[in-house]
């Protein structure tokens, strides 16, 4: 079904007259006035933000972490709990290698 458009002076246009089928939209490789077969960057990864939130790195590439459970709920935790969960620590090898490919600009 072919749909019309009413021009100012009211005669119909059809929409297939202004559609080119062989025209390539900007975006697309074949459209660029200066293609060259030069390399092309590759985009930038990203960080994840909740890894950012939660680690930060020390001055030899170990990975430091908050303790877990120490949010809410501190009434109910003993008090040796609470002492030994202060501070950072330092992540072991396994799970440092999970949080560096999260962080790839921050080594």
């Amino acid at each position: 079904m072919r749909a019309l458009l009413a021009c100012a002076c009211g005669l119909p246009i059809l929409y297939a007259a202004l559609y080119k089928p062989h025209d390539r939209p900007k975006w697309h490789a074949e459209s660029r006035e200066n293609h060259s077969n030069e390399e092309m960057e590759m985009p930038k990864m990203k960080t994840k933000s909740a890894a950012k939130k939660r680690f930060s790195f020390t001055a030899t590439g170990k990975v430091k972490a908050g303790p877990a459970g120490k949010r809410h709920g501190m009434i109910k935790r003993s008090t040796k709990f609470i002492r030994d969960v202060t501070g950072t620590m330092i992540l072991c090898a396994a799970d440092s290698k999970i949080v560096k490919k999260y962080m790839p600009y921050n080594r």
